[in-house]
């Protein structure tokens, strides 16, 4: 199966193989050569306003193609064998709210068959970063306050040593807006990053499944974005006051700049770790 080619024209396309794996090669000008394969991204979504944001703008210069699918509107979960990342974005809901959300009994089973059977490359962000621990075993609870705003984030040990945060610095400033957090993770994982409001800020679990906590792909638009959902107007409320809303526009825009670097640099490093997974050991 063929997905869409964002602003490609037909003839640009073509399909190969390599290690048993189908891919998209781009020919002619192509930005993709720079990176050997093409990628075939299967994006999990759970409410419109939580996507790939900057990322998307990251994947399409190097080429790469994406699926999102918004499983809360009950959009299918595709056949995983067509991809070669798959990236699960936030949402406002919890990972144990099954019943209200009856969808992420799939999803979670999704996302274990795609890190424990097939070992591909996983990034999940925020409530992405949640659904990875739970599908694999660990524990994420309330927390005594929700974290929102703009917040240090420091590396461990592990974390300054790991391909997906190369190049990131020992300490990062980044947008957080979760009222739940990782507080066990699965067995055969490994914190990454850290702060005082959340020990697990970043994850990996095994070679290549990544959570990120704290939000990496935000663009100008992302907090008039996330204002206009009813459960992140209130724990932006509640946890910066009533005035918190035009502090944190104030905030993001400041820190913009960096934060898109840090997107860059993430999302380059995501498409080497991909890479090496598909060319293989």
């Amino acid at each position: 199966m063929l997905l869409p080619q964002r602003g490609l024209k037909p003839e640009v396309r073509r399909t190969a193989r390599s290690n048993g794996r189908s891919f998209v090669l781009l020919c002619g000008n192509d930005p993709a050569r720079l990176w050997g394969h093409a990628m075939r991204i299967l994006v999990f979504q759970h409410i419109a306003v939580e996507h790939p944001g900057a990322f998307r703008d990251i994947w399409a210069g190097q080429g790469h193609t994406w699926r999102s699918v918004e499983l809360d509107l009950g959009e299918p979960i595709p056949a995983l064998d067509d991809f070669n990342l798959l990236v699960v974005m936030g949402g406002p809901m919890d990972v144990w709210q099954e019943g209200e959300h009856p969808w992420l009994v799939p999803e979670k089973a999704a996302i274990r068959r795609w890190v424990k059977d097939l070992g591909r490359p996983f990034l999940g962000v925020c409530l992405g970063h949640q659904l990875l621990a739970d599908a694999l075993g660990g524990k994420v609870t309330p927390m005594r306050q929700p974290e929102v705003g703009v917040a240090g984030v420091e590396l461990t040990a592990e974390g300054r040593n790991d391909p997906l945060l190369a190049g990131c610095g020992d300490k990062m400033q980044a947008l957080q807006w979760h009222g739940a957090e990782v507080s066990v993770v699965p067995a055969g994982g490994h914190i990454l990053a850290t702060n005082a409001a959340s020990s697990a800020q970043a994850m990996r679990w095994g070679r290549c499944a990544y959570g990120l906590q704290y939000h990496v792909e935000i663009t100008a638009a992302t907090v008039d974005e996330w204002k206009s959902v009813p459960e992140y107007a209130a724990s932006l409320e509640r946890t910066l006051g009533a005035d918190g809303a035009t502090r944190l526009d104030q905030d993001v825009a400041e820190k913009l700049p960096d934060f898109r670097t840090m997107s860059h640099r993430i999302g380059t490093n995501l498409t080497t770790i991909v890479e090496r997974a598909i060319s293989g050991p």
